[in-house]
């Protein structure tokens, strides 16, 4: 598939899509570093949490953003988001199979998957809207 660049006769004022996701990504790397850090011992849970609640809500702030975007290359987003999440959940989940490995568990463990759940999503919805929002929407 080959994608033409957007004419600048019409160009379409679009949301801040990724500053969002990147401030929600710095958000996730933050409580990763943090949490890390305090490994073996107990990590700050409760900043922790906030700081992945944060982190989710920046995510969910920009698929509804995404969603309500009419003239857009949705079907590029689609393929290149796709193809992103299935690298990142296999990368994700080799990560994720290390921390049961190494016994990480209770509460610690939920927060380190539900980090890597919102990354493992934020990262292709990034790659993806930074592709398609080049491409001329396909029309009809």
């Amino acid at each position: 598939m080959v994608s033409r660049p957007v004419p600048a006769d019409r160009e379409v004022k679009l949301p801040p899509i990724e500053g969002i996701a990147i401030a929600a990504m710095a958000l996730i790397i933050v409580g990763g570093i943090t949490l890390a850090s305090r490994l073996p011992h107990p990590a700050p849970l409760p900043l922790l949490i906030a700081l992945l609640a944060a982190a989710a809500a920046l995510v969910l702030t920009d698929v509804v953003l995404l969603a309500r975007l009419q003239d857009f290359a949705w079907p590029l987003f689609f393929q290149v988001a796709g193809w992103s999440l299935l690298a990142y959940s296999v990368m994700y989940g080799i990560l994720e199979f290390t921390f049961v490995y190494d016994h990480v568990t209770g509460s610690t463990l939920v927060v380190m998957t539900l980090m890597l759940v919102v990354i493992a999503i934020d990262i292709p919805l990034l790659f993806g809207f930074s592709v398609a929002r080049y491409a001329e929407p396909r029309t009809g």
